[in-house]
């Protein structure tokens, strides 16, 4: 059962992870550490982290596996406040953390923007818990500092290190100068990391990505003629989503579903309700050359609303909708998400590469925070 629960959490298919749940529960098995925590990470990689906390709730005995799992999941799903809360309690419990525990606590603190938090668990770490910091501590810590905006401190922190550096550093330092559009610091970082990793595509196309946003065109070409010559390839978006126990997969300008024709019609309707109540779509979001006319064009089949749009009309009104999405959902996206929850009165729950997004009347969990 354990195998099966870990196969559900990597595919994040919710309805076979209740039918998984109600056999377990027919058999009376009993939710021992390794089996409760498995069911812990399952429901959070399918986007019900109460479920989850019902879960953890119900184990009679728990290890710091188990408290680190669902420490893990609240940060997984935005919710640092949350995390912490439990980590006071895991203390109070007498149970020892450990460096994934701290791990979790860092990720959870980035990704909520609680860095005075995530500051002084990493300074205690060594010296109330003997945890010194390796590089996955030092990651988290340089993603936190860099998300708030304080690049030149994540930076000074690098520097500082006393461990070995790896291309993790360098991504969360680039990814923090997309967010905050600082070129020449992308630039040095980018340098460093391509030397360690230069066969990673996803590298190229982040510092493609960041000179799109700031307009340098002709280093934009240059980064995609050097993917060329190292034959790399990006990484096609895609999103898939779960409907009567049958996954349906979609990519940008998908129109080789069945159904395409209703998508489109009603991708189209709900574009022009939302624009008529102010929503503008963000062509900053497309990362092209190209005349406005053509970036209204892309951001409109993007998968994730031809995903929602399915959503939509095949599934009942008021019901979730799910969707996985195998990269970060953009700035446009994100919007849309918000609005189409506050018009249809639907909530939508969005796993990307990165984290959950729970959208619900108009609002987003993450806080506009990612």
């Amino acid at each position: 059962m354990v195998t099966i629960v870990n196969a559900c959490a990597k595919l994040g298919a919710m309805n076979k992870s209740r039918l998984v749940h109600d056999y377990i529960c027919a058999k009376r098995y009993s939710l021992d550490v390794e089996l409760g925590t498995a069911m812990i990470d399952m429901y959070a990689k399918c986007g019900s982290i109460d479920s989850a906390r019902e879960i953890f709730d119900r184990m009679e005995q728990r290890n710091v596996i188990s408290w680190s799992a669902m420490i893990g999941a609240y940060g997984y799903h935005g919710q640092g406040r949350e995390a912490l809360d439990l980590f006071r309690m895991m203390l109070n419990s007498g149970v020892i953390p450990n460096r994934i525990t701290f791990i979790s606590l860092l990720y959870a603190c980035s990704h909520a923007g609680l860095v005075d938090d995530g500051l002084q668990l990493f300074s205690l770490m060594p010296v109330s818990y003997g945890v010194r910091p390796d590089v996955k501590h030092y990651t988290c810590m340089v993603d936190l500092l860099g998300r708030a905006g304080r690049l030149d401190e994540a930076l000074r922190l690098v520097e500082s290190m006393k461990v070995e550096k790896d291309e993790g550093i360098w991504c969360a330092f680039l990814g923090a100068c997309r967010i905050h559009k600082q070129v020449d610091l992308a630039d040095k970082a980018a340098e460093l990391l391509l030397s360690l990793q230069t066969q990673n595509p996803g590298h190229y196309i982040l510092l493609s990505n960041i000179y799109a946003n700031a307009g340098r065109w002709k280093d934009v070409a240059k980064i995609r003629n050097l993917m060329t010559k190292r034959r790399l390839k990006k990484i096609p978006g895609y999103t898939w989503i779960e409907v009567d126990n049958i996954v349906y997969q979609f990519g940008a300008g998908d129109n080789s579903h069945l159904r395409s024709k209703e998508i489109d019609e009603m991708l189209k309707s709900l574009t022009q309700k939302l624009e008529s109540a102010g929503y503008v779509p963000d062509t900053n979001s497309v990362l092209h050359d190209v005349d406005e006319e053509v970036k209204l064009g892309i951001l409109h089949a993007h998968s994730e609303k031809l995903a929602i749009a399915f959503g939509l009309i095949a599934t009942p009104d008021g019901t979730p909708i799910r969707i996985t999405k195998n990269l970060r959902v953009c700035g446009d996206c994100h919007t849309f998400c918000k609005l189409v929850s506050a018009n249809t009165q639907r909530d939508i729950i969005v796993r990307d590469a990165n984290r959950f997004h729970h959208f619900k009347e108009g609002i987003c969990s993450c806080g506009d925070y990612w």
